[in-house]
């Protein structure tokens, strides 16, 4: 697996490089002149850009991530701030980012992310689901009681699991299935209430 990683923080850029697998190559870039140069010159070279969002330069990276992604709509995208902003989050989240990790992100949690991504879906973290399906300001559509209706009641249980921000293992181990399972429960779920990931998932359930 070879990654583009935009890092201008030299302990974060050494503790990606022990927390990635053996067969996992990190290329570091530190300008975003770089990283599209890079993204340019090999279209499907890296499967993955991790980004770090420095707290001195918060906003501004923030956009430079945004017009990354708006130039590069097929490459998959994680960003680790240094910073907690919700309104960071899901303006990155809006713009089509695959997922946020914290800087110092362990070995087996990456790993996890970078499977959940590679399904298609996106990941925010336990923390950052928990948080926006709290807030009161999240436009919900009116009728999206009714999509939780055709659910088994297994699939429901799982729909509340991903509410809570659990992850596919979190959840096959409180339900004693296999991961496999989970996956397929989610599948049938995503195709009978119209969500596309967990996210939108997670605050349809919260709606209800």
């Amino acid at each position: 697996m070879k990654i583009l990683c935009w890092n201008t923080d030299d302990a974060v850029w050494m503790h990606w490089n022990q927390v990635v697998g053996l067969d996992t190559e990190l290329t570091r870039v530190e300008v975003r002149s770089e990283v599209h140069l890079a993204i340019e010159s090999a279209p499907s070279y890296y499967q993955y850009c991790f980004i770090y969002l420095s707290d001195k330069s918060f906003s501004q990276d923030v956009e430079d991530v945004v017009a990354l992604r708006a130039a590069f709509p097929n490459q998959k995208i994680i960003v680790f701030p240094n910073r907690a902003s919700q309104t960071a989050a899901l303006r990155l989240f809006s713009a089509g980012v695959s997922g946020q990790c914290a800087p110092y992100i362990g070995q087996e949690q990456l790993s996890l992310v970078l499977s959940v991504v590679d399904s298609g879906e996106i990941w925010g973290g336990k923390a950052f689901i928990q948080q926006l399906i709290s807030q009161s300001s999240i436009d919900v559509v009116a009728d999206a009681k009714n999509e939780l209706e055709d659910l088994s009641d297994r699939e429901l249980i799982v729909a509340e699991f991903i509410a809570q921000g659990l992850s596919n293992k979190e959840i096959a181990t409180k339900m004693d299935i296999t991961e496999r399972t989970v996956k397929a429960h989610l599948t049938s779920i995503f195709k009978k209430t119209n969500t596309k990931d967990r996210l939108a998932l997670a605050l349809l359930v919260q709606s209800n």
